[in-house]
């Protein structure tokens, strides 16, 4: 059984909408080897709706030589949770329907799944408690607005620290695994 591993850029006041406030801190090394490890052993991407809408355009483009990743997110099967989505044009995608978390079970049976984003799909992956690593990536700005992967009102979530690192950047990497 492979394991869900979310990764989520989020800000220190919890922002996690479009990260365009992540531009000024670069992509450092550490950074990208941070991700890639996320991506490494992964059988599969889960993406919701919106993500894959923003993903397909930036990555279906890209080759190795513009970005390292890029092989990884165009060659493996990609999942998206939407009810909307009828037609994907970027390869290797298949349409689940709305979210069922026993066929998101079912998916890690081929091995892991890597999630990056996909803010209401986390939410519901984290309350049916399928996220075996939660990887959070904190960039040092508060930006007072925007969507929260826990916003106010939402249900008390119990996780267990599992990691912490300091990047070249100034992010922090914060692993947690279920509580």
């Amino acid at each position: 059984m492979g394991a869900i591993k979310v990764h989520e850029f989020t800000t220190v006041d919890g922002v996690v909408d479009t990260p365009t406030w992540t531009f000024p801190y670069g992509f450092p090394e550490d950074l990208s080897a941070a991700v890639g490890a996320l991506t490494a052993d992964a059988a599969g991407i889960l993406l919701g709706r919106r993500t894959y809408e923003m993903f397909a355009p930036a990555w279906s483009t890209r080759t190795v030589e513009d970005d390292p990743g890029a092989p990884f997110f165009n060659d493996s099967p990609k999942h998206v949770v939407s009810t909307t989505l009828t037609d994907p044009t970027w390869s290797n995608t298949e349409v689940l329907g709305g979210y069922d978390p026993d066929r998101i079970r079912e998916l890690t049976t081929h091995g892991d799944l890597y999630v990056s984003g996909s803010t209401t799909l986390v939410r519901a992956l984290l309350a049916d408690r399928l996220v075996d690593e939660l990887h959070l990536f904190v960039y040092p700005v508060a930006v007072g607005t925007g969507t929260r992967l826990f916003p106010e009102g939402a249900p008390q979530t119990p996780l267990t620290l599992v990691a912490a690192d300091r990047l070249s950047n100034g992010v922090a990497h914060l692993v947690y695994g279920p509580g």
